[in-house]
Order: structure tokens, then C-alpha cells, then sequence
């Protein structure tokens, strides 16, 4: 695995080349209240070694406007998570540019290891982040955001839109919004 120790440098371009291809580790443990699941790391999470880390993705913005978290967290403060019940893992784990440069295969791949993943730790809902990996992955080609009909084992699914900066669709407090749902509605069942 490669990253960046230094919390406060951005990484190089050089770093970000030597990122592509690689892969970071989850935030997991058993029987957590929610299991976040990006589509996979960007180039910038691969070379600092934390989710959701380039500057324009608003993924701790929304977990802290939405309530998950007391304070908005640093990336390289993703460990608080389990504190309160919450982790991180991806569809895919492969780092690239771009969520559209995964082919079909390594998402619907990438679902069959989550559904394992899933059965393993245990996680109340498991929330995924982006409608169309979702789809799939799941191969639920009419899911919609929100609560699923579908279980894996125990674990509810509920699909939220990609924080990235990259997903015009959604402004900062529409996805706050819409992950305050998941927070507030599953709150007396899952104690949120």
C-alpha cells in the first residue's frame, strides 16, 4: 500500500501517479451501526491512505452535517468512526482518476466481496455511496436512494448519492439531507 505520512502536505502529482492501482485499508469492525461504502478510493486517498480524502469531497462535511459525527473530522481522523459505530470500506478497492474507470465486472466483482465482507462484520446497514454502482453491483438496475427491499443476511441497505465534488446532482445540503435520513428514520431501530 502506498501513502503519504505527512498529514498537512497535499500530495504530488508524482504521488497521485504512483497511487493509480492501489488500494487503501477499511475502517471495519464487527457489528457496527452503519458500514459507509464508497465506490472506490480516488488517486489522492490512495496516495495519503485515507477515505475520502481530496479536498473537494464533501463525505465528512455531510457525515458531520448530518449528525454522525460530533465535529467534522480530518480524513486522517477516519479511526474516530468506530468510536461511534460507524466504518469505511469500498465496492471496489482499486484507487483510479475516476469512478467510471472501473469496468462493470470489477463492480459486480467488487459487490460479491462486499456481500462477504457484509456476512463477516455484521454491519445494522450497510450505506452504500452512488445509485449506479449500486445498481451494479446488486444487479438492481431500478434501486432508488433510500432503503432497500434487499438484506444481506441481517444487514439493511441503504443507498445514498456520492459525496465526490464531482456529483453536480447533489449540493452539500441536499446530501445532508439525505444522509440525515438514514440517520433519524433507523435511529429508534438501530440506535443511530
Amino acid at each position: 500500500m502506498y501513502h503519504t505520512e505527512m498529514k498537512n502536505l497535499k500530495p504530488t502529482k508524482d504521488d497521485l501517479l504512483a497511487a493509480a492501482d492501489k488500494s487503501i485499508s477499511d475502517v471495519i469492525a464487527p457489528d457496527l451501526k452503519v458500514l459507509f461504502c464508497g465506490i472506490n478510493p480516488g488517486l489522492y486517498s490512495g496516495a495519503t491512505g485515507h477515505h475520502f480524502a481530496k479536498p473537494g469531497n464533501r463525505f465528512w462535511k455531510v457525515l458531520f452535517s448530518a449528525g454522525f459525527t460530533e465535529r467534522l473530522l480530518a480524513p486522517s481522523e477516519k479511526h474516530e468512526l468506530l468510536k461511534n459505530g460507524y466504518g469505511i470500506t469500498n465496492v471496489v478497492a482499486r484507487t483510479t482518476a475516476r469512478a467510471d474507470e472501473l469496468s462493470n465486472e470489477e463492480i459486480i466483482e467488487g459487490g460479491a466481496r462486499l456481500v462477504k465482507k457484509i456476512k463477516k462484520f455484521k454491519p445494522q446497514t450497510l450505506a452504500v455511496l452512488g445509485i449506479g454502482a449500486y445498481r451494479t453491483a446488486f444487479n438492481q438496475p431500478k434501486a432508488r436512494l433510500g432503503l432497500q427491499d434487499e438484506k444481506i443476511g441481517t444487514t439493511r441497505i441503504w443507498v445514498l448519492p456520492n459525496p465526490s465534488g464531482l456529483n453536480a446532482h447533489y449540493q452539500l445540503n441536499d446530501l445532508a439531507k439525505l444522509f440525515n435520513e438514514l440517520k433519524n428514520l433507523s435511529k429508534s431501530e438501530i440506535n443511530l
